[in-house]
């Protein structure tokens, strides 16, 4: 495995609510402001920024030369342990919404956004309530409902996502099956892709596929945005 030439940084900025985490710069970042994309990661329910599936992919990312922010939801910042509170969502989606301005504030280039489970789905609602915040979406394991319960779809902002989008999604994964998410992303007016990835479950990242589940995932999102842009730039 090659080592990653890429730089990592604890970032913060004051606000309410505060952006902190991880930025990864890649080795040759032009002067204080790059002048290529950024992505912002954040993790799911029981997790925080630091988890491994976040980590190796946004190294990955910043290995295609990106700078990517890994970053903890206001709720894990409030509580190091456990799941969101109820009603924290709204907060989440605010922290999200900061993280961007932040990332707008590092690079010239286009923005991405997304995450794993609960950070992927607050991405993608926040992403749905103001279609022109960021170019592209990156939705690792999103939990289509809760285990055992099907009946429970959380699709509702599905019709008004016009953000082209990346869904990961293991073949094991109990938050809802390759079939179920195919037949949602019908739903979706905006250019969806799904990558299944064989006999993974929620975590996504396991010991069979951790060399190559990233450069993957990086190779399958940029070949998606890349379609979507071509039309308009032709």
């Amino acid at each position: 495995m090659n080592q990653s030439s890429s730089e990592v940084r604890s970032f913060e900025k004051a606000g309410e609510p505060p952006v902190r985490g991880f930025l990864h710069l890649p080795a040759s970042p032009s002067g204080a402001r790059s002048s290529g994309d950024g992505l912002v990661l954040s993790h799911g329910a029981g997790s925080d920024c630091r988890a491994p599936l976040l980590v190796a992919v946004a190294t990955r990312f910043c290995d295609a030369g990106l700078q990517v922010l890994r970053c903890d939801l206001p709720f894990r910042q409030l509580h190091p342990h456990g799941p969101p509170p109820r009603g924290s969502a709204e907060q989440d989606r605010a922290g999200l919404l900061r993280a961007v301005e932040a990332m707008r504030q590092q690079v010239h280039g286009r923005i991405y956004l997304g995450g794993h489970s609960y950070g992927g789905r607050q991405s993608s609602i926040l992403a749905a309530s103001d279609p022109g915040l960021v170019e592209g979406l990156l939705l690792l394991s999103y939990p289509l409902h809760p285990p055992k319960r099907p009946e429970q779809l959380r699709i509702d902002h599905f019709p008004g996502l016009r953000t082209p989008a990346l869904f990961v999604h293991g073949t094991r994964d109990g938050f809802g099956s390759i079939a179920e998410l195919t037949e949602v992303l019908k739903l979706i007016p905006a250019m969806t892709e799904l990558l299944p990835v064989m006999g993974a479950g929620h975590e996504l990242l396991t010991s069979r596929n951790r060399e190559e589940l990233a450069p993957l995932v990086v190779n399958r999102f940029q070949s998606l945005v890349a379609r979507h842009i071509a039309p308009a730039a032709s």
